[in-house]
């Protein structure tokens, strides 16, 4: 019965759980990110690349 009790106090498991949760949070956090600034990154260097080749065939004119 000593036993049964000390399992149910003993709160390490628990501990180890809030912070295998908290790391999953900051990653989806990281990843949700991540994710829109590679859009935003996308977007930015196709725009260059379309400038780019504006001016270059306006240049061979």
């Amino acid at each position: 019965m000593k036993f049964i009790n000390k399992l149910f106090r003993d709160e390490a498991g628990a501990t180890a759980i809030e912070y295998g949760l908290i790391a999953a949070l900051i990653a989806v956090a990281a990843i949700t990110a991540m994710q829109g600034l590679g859009n935003e990154l996308k977007t930015t260097f196709n725009t260059a690349g379309d400038s780019m080749a504006t001016a270059n065939g306006s240049a061979g004119a």
